[in-house]
């Protein structure tokens, strides 16, 4: 089986690369392959050193980096102390990303950092801009788990390398590598919500210099999901095939990485056949999601100068995004495509000196049919068309283990918007060993696709529209303090910092305003966010790890010409972890709990029978995850919980039973949507075959 498939995909990148020369650059090599040594230097200002960090298999796996940014890094033994089915589920111990359901109906997952939107994080894959337009809803399903090699969050202002769209952050994906040691590794997980997932990875050194990787996912959800008996599944069937070729190659100065991929998913929800009342339903209200997505990235670099670590570099990625989606007689389908490119040089004048300059060029073409309403004869057609041209320079400062100092500036022209500036500066002091205060300014820019963005609020009852909206436009300001104090080989690291993000322009969803509407509007007036987090992780003697962290959101937008919290947004997070190894490093225990803080609610509206659709406000509600691993020398076997507490939002679908009614809502979800969940799942190892 391995020889059928690997023959034919050895020829692929042959013919498809050479179609690919409009395509992406991050400094020489998103994947690892910088050419300079990893340092804690050169790792202050280079995203793709990331992957080089070398780390234990099951030691201490959320690292907080010395560099000049505020960022740290979720490596492999992190995400194994959860199920980590796909990227949605990885930051299940981090302090600084939420992870909430958008909605009660399509399953789609949204990110929170710095208490904003993940529409606000830059997302990188090996440090190329992804996922973004119609991927941004659903795209953190996107990312099989078993697959990735690290995740690495930058909290605040950061490089301007990779464009202009990071305003509250960067979040860089690191998969497993072609050139990783040659193997075969697989994972097959199953929970109690009927979830079936099978992974598996393969590499082939074919030659010196030359390798090539295989992975392949697949993923099943079946069965009937009303817990609560109100018509509607608690979550949907989701079927999903996912497949990625990778290959590298290496001979003298010159390094080469392409790849390709694939993904077929089809979603399932709505109505199951019956109303609360028990009734059968003779035109259930459905909900389906068809997406095929198909990417190609290609990356070339060329050492000039060894000694000063120069290098030129052009890297590339192309994408298609198709996605038909139905809410009952809504619909919504795109067929996005987008190029990107970048041309890079880097350098080392002296040791504290560095040097990077670039061009890169950006194309977003979106086709878009639209049906907003449950009258068939209401489609439209919308056109969304971009390109953005732009240049930047970056300069790097290193005095010594005590000064760094990162400044960048960019310049891009848009099709659309002309010319704009992107700003952004960088600063860390360490007056005492251990010790690192830092300070970042920067500007973010982003364009909005409403409806690619957006569409899974057609599951509404309410009109959905839309402004006539701007390019969004944000300052982000942050102060941190963290202080490593090292007792013998273990450490207790303290972190304290505030982010204070700042909008002059902004699309934002309003609720608010108008009960029979729901609006995509154009900011008119105020809109921020304060964040205030402190924690503390002591790694001690005992095979024990512990992690405590309490954060703080003041986040506020203009509604309807009120300046008011901002919906479903809880005001603080605690969280406490443990992972505790046995000696021998043969069983694994660890657990994460969480109390998310209430938050307010869009403005209720009276329903049919005179009840009101919610509260003014949500309360604050806790989750419990466990999970038991043994290892093996081949494989290892883990069972778990997730929301072992068995909270659960009461009602999140308002008025389930005549979804074709302006009273449906099932959009306004601030907590879990289904209760306790047992999952159990194998890794196995295989090595060489």
């Amino acid at each position: 089986m391995k020889a059928t498939v690997a023959k034919p995909l050895y020829f692929l990148p042959l013919l498809v690369y050479p179609a690919m020369l409009f395509a992406s650059v991050s400094h020489s090599y998103g994947d690892g392959d910088a050419f300079a040594p990893v340092t804690e230097e050169n790792d202050s200002t280079q995203w793709n050193d990331l992957d080089e960090f070398v780390v234990t298999k099951k030691k201490a796996g959320t690292l907080k980096m010395s560099n000049v940014e505020n960022s740290y890094l979720i490596n492999q033994s992190e995400l194994f102390k959860a199920a980590c089915c796909n990227l949605g589920e990885s930051f299940t111990t981090s302090p600084s990303v939420d992870v909430s359901y958008s909605d009660a109906a399509t399953g789609a997952r949204q990110i929170k950092l710095l208490g904003l939107s993940g529409t606000y994080v830059q997302m990188l894959t090996e440090s190329l801009p992804a996922f973004r337009g119609a991927a941004s809803p659903y795209g953190f399903r996107y990312v099989p788990g078993p697959w990735m090699k690290s995740i690495a969050v930058s909290k605040g202002s950061s490089t301007v390398k990779n464009g202009y769209e990071s305003i509250t952050g960067q979040i860089n994906i690191e998969y497993l590598k072609p050139q990783d040691e040659q193997g075969v590794t697989a994972n097959a997980y199953f929970d109690s919500d009927m979830k079936l997932e099978l992974n598996a990875d393969g590499n082939l050194h074919i030659k010196e210099g030359l390798t090539t990787e295989l992975l392949a996912h697949f993923e099943d959800r079946f069965g009937a999901h009303d817990m609560n008996d109100d018509g509607f599944a608690d979550m949907p069937d989701i079927r999903q095939v996912n497949l990625s070729n990778r290959w590298q190659w290496r001979t003298g100065r010159y390094i080469f990485h392409g790849g390709l991929s694939m993904i077929n998913e089809k979603s399932k929800a709505g109505q199951t056949g019956h109303t609360h009342a028990g009734e059968t339903t003779a035109h259930p209200y459905l909900i389906d999601l068809y997406t095929r997505r198909y990417e190609g990235y290609m990356k070339h670099a060329y050492v000039t100068d060894p000694d000063h670590n120069g290098n030129i570099a052009f890297a590339g990625s192309v994408n298609m995004h198709q996605l038909d989606a139905t809410f009952g007689h809504k619909g919504y389908a795109v067929n996005e495509k987008g190029a990107y490119a970048q041309l890079m040089y880097e350098t080392d004048f002296t040791e504290a000196h560095k040097f990077s300059g670039g061009l890169s060029f950006n194309y977003d073409f979106l086709g878009q049919h639209l049906r907003r309403t449950h009258d068939a004869t209401s489609a439209e057609r919308i056109i969304d068309r971009e390109a953005v041209g732009g240049a930047y320079a970056q300069y790097t400062f290193i005095a010594g283990e005590r000064l760094m100092v990162m400044a960048g500036v960019r310049g891009d022209y848009s099709t659309r918007w002309k010319w704009f500036v992107t700003p952004r500066l960088n600063v860390k002091v360490t007056p005492l060993e251990g010790f690192n205060l830092r300070a970042s300014a920067g500007k973010g820019y982003r364009t909005v696709h409403p409806w690619a963005e957006y569409n899974y609020l057609l599951a509404s009852g309410r009109t959905m529209v839309s402004d006539r909206l701007q390019q969004e436009e944000a300052w982000n300001y942050g102060l941190s303090a963290d202080y490593a104090w090292h007792l013998g080989a273990h450490t207790l690291r303290f972190n304290a910092e505030y982010f204070y993000t700042d909008f002059k322009s902004q699309a934002i969803v309003d609720y608010d305003s108008a009960p029979g509407l729901l609006t995509i509007a154009q900011l008119d007036g105020k809109s921020y966010s304060h964040t205030v987090q402190a924690d503390v992780t002591w790694e001690t003697p005992f095979g024990l790890s512990l992690t405590g962290a309490y954060r703080l959101n003041d986040v506020k937008s203009t509604f309807g010409g009120k300046l008011m919290e901002k919906p479903l947004t809880s005001r603080y997070k605690a969280l406490l972890t443990a992972s505790y190894s046995t000696p021998l490093e043969l069983w694994q225990f660890d657990a994460t709990f969480q109390l998310n803080g209430g938050g307010r609610m869009p403005a209720p509206y009276a329903l049919p029978d005179g009840s009101m659709s919610w509260g003014e406000r949500f309360g604050a509600f806790p989750q419990l995850n466990l999970q038991v691993t043994r290892w093996f020398r081949h494989f290892s076997i883990y069972i778990g919980g997730e929301n072992l507490t068995n909270f659960k939002q009461k009602n999140p679908v308002v008025w389930s039973g005549d979804p074709w009614s302006n009273a449906f809502e099932p959009t306004v979800v601030w907590g879990p949507i289904h209760g306790a969940m047992a999952y159990a799942g194998i890794r196995f190892n295989f090595g060489r075959l």
